[in-house]
This record gives structure tokens, sequence and C-alpha cells, in this order.
């Protein structure tokens, strides 16, 4: 039996590696994920624990507002001067400095635009001087008040060189100063880390970055003659409890774990994507053994007439199936290692020239790629095994082909599973799902696909009739419409496949649509300036722009209203959330159009607050209240709520007066609204304000309908993303339809030879396959659309209460899904058909 089984494995292993390629590409994301972490994850291991050499402890204030890397920047309390002289008194505590080191400092290249940073900070520093991991490459540290020096990698992409006069944004507006240095790191490196640097004077550090002199951002020691653990427990026992006091060990541990809680969520995506992809492949995998054993029918019938038993032809199916799974993990496993090693080279680039630890292959990756081979293509093949083993010994008698059986079982079994699905998806977007709403909105996709697969042989019929309709002018044409119907079952698990990868495009986009057009119409009915300034950010930091700007602004023959918002992360009576601060509060009924619910929102005294409609209601507040806000610098501070405001998606939870912005994170503006007078024209204001913005490159100003556009085409970058992700499964699906339609070329060879025979010329034949191939593609595509729309537009209902209130359907991409679907099917129906019109007539008729 064994022998038998790898003579059919041998004499069919061309479909079975189209089966098999399914499996390949999905391994391939699932290890390729594992080694791009794992790669990362060792190269920011090293970078930080090179960056922390030097420090054996570190002394540094505990934040004011714990901030995630998604939320913004996170700012440390800066610690006394005094601090030094403190730890120079701890035994065993050498070479002790104080340490300016903040993220901000922006440089202005020699194209007079801010260079910008994707992810590794913008450093602005004191200079600390030459040491064994740093050396000047060029030039001296800076010694006035206008020098700095800054890092090779970031003299290389402002386009600067020593001796010019450059500008750097920090916590306060630009300001000139004169590069006398470029410094690099041991081992060549321009950088480490990718990180771009800018480093001052001491005095110009503190005041320029931490916003006050005689201050640092921590104080590090070396060791002499103890151990850095030691000296750590002995700091600490001096200092008491109010520094956070670590070794450079655990700084470099805590660094590295921070960065790689965010790989672990792009891990997470990459394997969502895997799942994806493995889900068109089981369809294909089960679509072609289901096909193979219909056509060795006989040859499994005679096998059982000479003895072989039922659990031997599963045997023999299963066995096949594990040599295919086997086969594609390890060609998976070899492309992950390469894509995982081209990703993280593409991110390494992306970080600045992020120095990468060597290529390694965890043992997550070999072992995800080996059991989920398997377990697809084995789970997948069970189903036809189970069907191969119930062939009786008399079917060696009858013609190969098997008759098509009832559809009520699946029918009922779909509906079940579809009402499943549908059940999970309510939880889940109702809210109703606890602390488990994405692991069960993802369960009720998963049902709602599978059971949508099963009721697809019962609508294949009449849809692939009536889709075949178009094509029927012809004889091929309506040849090919009836093949494609004659086996629903077959069609349907075909059109499964490129349904699944149209669907999850097609839902994305209407979710994303009609959130860019909720935006769009709430922003256009609301905001009642008619310019903005604003910037787009390229890291946690949002661009900003000197407040004076706004004075300047509101002097503009023609200006009516000038405002300009500030925010920031703090903790609120206990709780974290953003805060955001006016300098012209009345804005918030003249240009937001926000609606007082209680109290008086057009002003606030510089003890005051506001407060949205749903915050007031969520922490039982009310006029009068008095809360306890702490921002990122300076000390808390008590506020008295002075109004609440209607809740809308263009107001803030929480409005502070102007004079709390100096403790803000960033103590500028970063967006500024200008209303002008009525008839006043846009094209007069507009130049004005741009030259009063030439000291501020990150920022520019547009109209209106500009700043809306420019806001809501942000969701453009994840839909394409998730598009091209979702492209492999719509390759997946176009290598099912060709398999199966190979398959059936073979199952149908005599059937072709007599159409031969009779006067069906080659073309003609050709036409006949590429016919059912665009049929049996668009009936899939139309499939996924309505499959997708309906999902989309029930998660849109679900997030009405967030604002997404307009159900936006992408008409023209929906169009352009069928038509590719068309173009898909003719593609996939090449060699399929090239085969069917090479047969051999003779040869066919003669065929058993």
């Amino acid at each position: 039996m064994f022998r038998a089984t790898l003579k059919s494995l041998l004499a069919r292993k061309l479909r079975l590696l189209l089966s098999g390629l399914a499996v390949v590409l999905g391994v391939m994301f699932v290890s390729g994920a594992f080694v791009l972490t794992d790669t990362l994850g060792r190269s920011f291991d090293a970078v930080f624990a090179d960056a922390y050499a030097d420090v054996d402890v570190n002394v540094a204030a505990k934040p004011k507002v714990e901030v995630s890397e998604t939320e913004g920047e996170q700012v440390a309390g800066p610690v006394p001067a005094s601090l030094v002289d403190r730890v120079k008194a701890v035994p065993g505590a050498a070479d002790v400095r104080g340490v300016v080191a903040a993220d901000g400092a922006r440089l202005i290249g020699g194209n007079g635009k801010v260079v910008t940073s994707f992810g590794p900070p913008q450093l602005g520093e004191n200079w600390l001087g030459e040491s064994d991991l740093v050396s000047l490459r060029e030039g001296r540290g800076p010694q006035a008040d206008d020098e700095i020096v800054v890092n090779a990698a970031l003299a290389k992409a402002a386009g600067v060189r020593v001796g010019d006069r450059v500008g750097v944004l920090t916590l306060s507006p630009k300001k000139e100063f004169t590069l006398v240095g470029v410094f690099g790191y041991s081992g060549g490196r321009d950088s480490v880390g990718g990180a771009n640097e800018v480093a001052f004077t001491t005095p110009v550090a503190q005041r320029l970055m931490l916003g006050k002199p005689d201050v640092f951002s921590n104080v590090t020691a070396r060791a002499d003659g103890t151990t850095p653990e030691a000296l750590r427990d002995e700091v600490s026992g001096a200092l008491g409890g109010a520094y956070d006091v670590k070794t450079g060990d655990q700084l470099a541990d805590d660094a590295s774990a921070g960065l790689k809680e965010g790989l672990s969520f792009f891990n997470k995506i990459l394997l969502g994507f895997a799942a994806v992809a493995l889900l068109v492949g089981t369809f294909l995998i089960l679509n072609t053994f289901s096909i193979i054993v219909a056509q060795r029918t006989r040859e499994l019938a005679l096998m059982r007439a000479i003895g072989a038993s039922g659990r031997q032809v599963i045997g023999s199916v299963v066995l096949e199936a594990v040599a295919v799974g086997l086969i594609a993990s390890v060609l998976g496993l070899a492309a992950g290692i390469g894509v995982g090693a081209l990703l993280a080279y593409l991110f390494g680039k992306l970080a600045g020239g992020l120095t990468l630890a060597g290529l390694g292959v965890p043992p997550a990756a070999v072992i995800g790629a080996f059991a989920v081979g398997l377990l697809i293509t084995v789970v997948a093949a069970l189903l036809p095994a189970l069907r191969a083993a119930r062939i009786p010994p008399i079917a060696a008698m009858q013609d190969v082909a098997t008759p098509d059986r009832p559809l009520t079982k699946v029918t009922v079994g779909g509906a079940v599973v579809t009402t499943v699905g549908a059940v999970l998806l309510f939880l889940g977007l109702s809210g109703n799902a606890g602390d488990n709403t994405l692991a069960t909105i993802l369960g009720g996709v998963l049902f709602a696909f599978i059971g949508v697969a099963l009721l697809t042989p019962v609508i294949s019929r009449p849809v692939v009739s009536l889709l075949g309709a178009i094509f029927s002018w012809s004889v091929p044409g309506k040849l090919g419409r009836l093949n494609s119907g004659r086996n629903p079952r077959r069609t349907a698990i075909t059109a499964a496949a490129l349904m699944v990868g149209i669907a999850l495009v097609t839902g994305v986009t209407v979710i994303l649509d009609s959130a860019k057009g909720s935006i769009s119409a709430l922003a256009e009915d609301r905001i009642k300036a008619e310019l903005v300034i604003s910037g787009a950010s390229s890291g946690p930091r949002p661009a900003s722009f000197d407040a004076a700007v706004l004075e300047k602004t509101a002097a503009i023959p023609g200006v009516q209203l000038v405002d300009g918002e500030y925010g920031d992360m703090a903790t609120v009576g206990g709780e974290r959330t953003w805060v955001a601060a006016s300098s012209n509060v009345a804005a918030l009924e003249r240009i937001f159009g926000a609606k007082a619910t209680a109290g008086d929102i057009s002003r606030l005294a510089p003890d005051q607050m506001l407060l949205s409609s749903d915050t007031a209601k969520s922490r039982n507040l009310s006029v009068g209240s008095t809360v306890p806000v702490q921002l990122s610098r300076g000390e808390a501070r008590t506020y008295t709520v002075s109004g609440i405001y209607e809740s809308s998606q263009l107001t803030n939870p929480v409005v502070l007066p102007p004079q709390a912005t100096a403790d803000f994170a960033i103590p500028q503006p970063i967006q500024g609204f200008v209303q002008l007078a009525p008839g006043t024209s846009v094209g007069a204001v507009q130049p004005q304000v741009e030259r009063l913005l030439v000291d501020s490159p990150e920022v520019s100003v547009a109209d209106r309908a500009a700043f809306i556009k420019q806001q809501t085409s942000q969701l453009d970058t994840p839909l394409r993303m998730i598009q091209i992700l979702l492209a492999l499964a719509i390759v997946i699906a176009v290598l099912g339809i060709i398999n199966t339609l190979a398959l059936s070329v073979l199952e149908r060879t005599r059937e072709l030879g007599l159409l031969r025979a009779i006067g069906l010329r080659r073309a003609q034949t050709m036409r006949m396959i590429t016919v059912e191939a665009v049929v049996i593609s668009i009936f899939g595509a139309l499939l996924g659309v309505v499959v997708g729309t309906g999902l989309g537009a029930a998660v849109v209902r679900a997030l009405k209460d967030e604002g997404i209130t307009d159900l936006v359907l992408p008409w023209g991409q929906m169009v352009t899904f069928l038509v590719l679907a068309a173009i898909i099917g003719v593609v996939a129906a090449v060699l399929p058909a090239i085969r069917a019109a090479r047969i051999n007539v003779l040869g066919a008729i003669a065929h058993d």
C-alpha cells in the first residue's frame, strides 16, 4: 500500500505541488515573522548594550506621566544639578556625570527642510567630550552658546558640513547655530540605533531640551572597586526612593523590551495574514484532494477489491497529504528565512541604518513552519480521505465519474455555522464580549467565512448560470457556462478561496472609506476656519510651530479669529487622559461649534478647566468640581470645572487654560485655526501666513478642504498595506483556479476528445476553458464583494457611537475587483487551456 501511495504521489506531483504552494506561502509568513522579530530583537539588544556600555549606574527622576510609544513622547522629570555631587559622595562612584538627553532636537538641513526620523529618536544632548565609544571625526566640541556638534549620520542626512550655520528646533522656536564638529562611534559607526543627535554646551542643552537651567535628564556613574549592582544599591540607599536607580544592563534590557513589545504587535499582524493565507490554502488543498479522490474512484475500488481496508485507504490519502505538507514546510521555512532577512534589512534602512545582528532561525520558526504546514494539509485532506474509504469495491466495475451528492446536509451545516459567526460578530461588535472582544470578532469572521463557503454550493448553480449567460453567444461560451456549473461543490470551493481575499479587502475598504467620509462630513460641518496651520509628524512627536505666529496672524487684515491648539498626555483625577489647551478659548464655540451643556465655555481663568459631557459623566464631575491634574512637567495642580460642552469627534475630553502649556511636553502649538472675516479672500491671507511660518519648516498652512483631505489621507497607508498583504491570498486563489481547471481537464479527457472529434477547434477549446475560469473567478469576486460589504457595514454600524456615522461603499473599487477577477480568470486559464487544446483526439477517445 505504501508503494502504491508513493507511485500515486509521483504521478500527480505537479498538481500536488500547486496545492502545496499555498501552504508554502502561509508557512513563509509564519516563519518569516519569527525570523524578523528574532533578528530585530537581538539587534536592539546589541544596540542598547552598546549605548549603555560606559554606564554602570544611572540615576533618573520618575516620569510625571507614563506615556507609551503610541501615545506620544515620554518626558522624564529632570534631576537637579546638585544630584551630581550627592552621587559623587557615594563610595565606589567614579566618573560621575550630569547628562542632558531628550528627544525633540530637529535639525534643519541644507535644503531648508527638517531632517525627519521614522522611529529612532532625534536627541538633543550636552557634549560630554570624547570617550572609548564616542570620537570626533571633524572639528571640535562646542564651546560657545551658538555652537553644536552632530553625529555623522545626521550630518550626512542633512547635507551639512563643519562651519555651516544651521537651524535647530527644540522646545524653543528655531535657533541658529554654527556646526563646529561631527562625531561618530567606535567600529566606524555613524550612529547608535539610527538616532540623530545634536550636542550643545551644557547650559544651552538644559535650557532648550529640559526647559530650565541647572537640571539634567539623568546622572551616570562608573563603578570603581565594586560591582555595578553593589554601587546601584549604595546610590539608591543614599538618595532614597525619589529616583530610579538602575545598572547599565537594566537600562539596556528595559529599552530593548519596549521596542520588542512593538515588534510583537507587528509579529501578530504578520501571523494574522499568515492565517488568512492558510485559510485560503485549506480550500485549495481540500478541492485538490477531493478531485483526485474522485478521479481515482476505480483505482481505490480495485484496491478495496483486492483486500485493502478502509483504514489503509485513509492512510494512503493522508500519507500523500503528509508528504505535501513536509515538502511545503521545508520550502516555506526557507522562503520565510529569506523574507525575514529582507524585511529586517529594510527595517534597518528605514530606521536610519540600524546595525543588524547576524541572521538567526529561532526554534519557534522551525516548529511553527512544520506544525502549520502538516496540520493544514492533513486537516484539509481528511474529508476526502474519509470519502475515499467509503468507496465500495463494486465501483471498480463502474465509470470513473461520480454523481454529485445532495446539498441538503452541507446547506444546513452552512446555515448553522453562518449563524454562529453572526452571533459572535454581534457580541464582539456590540461590546458584550468583555475582555475577549478581539478574539470574538475574529472568531465571528472565521465562522462567517466558513459558513458562507458551505452555503456557496447551493447558490453557485443559479448564479454561475446567470453569469455564464454573458458568454453564451457562442458554442465555446455555452460549453464553458455549462462546465462551470456542472459540479457546484467544486465550483463553490474554488470560488470560496478567492472570496476570502476579496471579502477582507472589501470589508476593510468599506470601514476606512466610511471613517474618512464621516470625518470629512463632520469637519466640513463643524470647523468654521478657512485656514489651518498643521504639519505631518514623523514619529511620536507632533510637528509644532512658534506661538508668536498666532499673534502675528491675528494682526493680518481680514483675520477675524485665530486659535492655537496644544496637546499633552496627563493624569487627570488619577487617570491618564489626553488634554488640550487653546490660545483662544472662544474658538471652542466659534470655530469648532461646541455647545455648552453646563457653565460657561467661552472663557477660562488660569485655575479653571472645561470638560466634554462624556468625560464629566464617566467621572461623575460637574461645574464646580475640583480635579488634580499632573502634566508632563512641573508639579500637580488643582483645577475647577467651569464649563461642560457636548462631546464630539472634534472636541477634546479636557481643555486647560493657555497658561498650563508651560508644563506640556511640547509647549508650542501643534495646530492653528484661522477664521476670516466675511468677504475676505483665502488667497489674500494664506501667502501672508506662509511667510510667518518660514522659521517653522515642519508645518504649513492650507485651506480647510486641503487640511481635511490631508487628515483623512492618513488612512490610505494602512489600507494600501493591507491590500498588498492580502494580495497573496488572492494569488493562492489563482493557484486554486489553475489547479481545479488542470484536474478538470484531466478528468474530462475523453469528453474533450469527443468534442474535438465532432468539430470543436483548438481555439474554441481554449475559449471554453477560459470562459469556465472567468465565470468561476467573477463568481468568487462577486461573493467576496457581497460578504465583505456586509461585514464592513456591520462594523460601521457598531462604530456609530465612535463617530463613524456615514456608510460609504467603494463602488469604484468593487467594480475594479470584478474586472480584476475576469483578468485573473483569463490568466488562470492559460495553462489548462493550452493543455486541453493539445489533447490528442484519438488518444483521448480511447482514454479510460
